[in-house]
């Protein structure tokens, strides 16, 4: 069950997620917190930078390094609107984030259940707690907003 402080993170990862959409990138939204300060944000931008590792989390963790001075991020929860892919949760896990909570399921590349759960594997050597369905309609609701923008200016059905 969410609690206050989360639905209050997973507010503004949703701003970061809208602010990706504007800029005509996939709507995802994502932020670091340690203590209760967000050390790092990061939004949707592979297009805009022609780099297919720009995801949100990547950038949100990119930034929580550079504030931390550090890689390596213990006690710090990840916000994002979106069920993290392989790449991503690679990033989490190889950064130490304790605690990731996210929005909506992604059924064609989530890796926090959804097709893989590359935090319950065993075989790794770091285990995140993971929280789903954080905002999970609203989050959901900007992802399928975009794409049926997309697909009206396209003229694909």
């Amino acid at each position: 069950m969410a609690c206050d402080t989360d639905i209050f993170f997973m507010q503004q990862a949703l701003s970061l997620a809208r602010e990706a959409g504007s800029l005509g990138e996939v709507p995802v939204g994502a932020l670091v917190v340690r203590d209760g300060d967000v050390i790092g944000r990061g939004f949707n931008r592979p297009i805009m930078a022609n780099d297919p590792t720009a995801h949100a989390e990547i950038m949100a963790l990119r930034a929580a390094g550079q504030t931390l001075g550090n890689y390596r991020m213990p006690g710090c929860t990840l916000y994002v609107t979106l069920e993290p892919c392989a790449m991503c949760s690679g990033a989490i896990q190889h950064a130490r984030i304790a605690r990731v909570v996210f929005g909506a399921r992604d059924p064609k590349t989530g890796c926090c259940g959804s097709v893989t759960d590359l935090f319950a594997e065993p075989r790794l050597n770091h285990h995140a707690e993971v929280e789903s369905g954080v905002l999970a309609e609203e989050c959901g609701r900007v992802l399928s907003d975009f794409f049926a923008a997309r697909r009206r200016q396209t003229g694909v059905a």
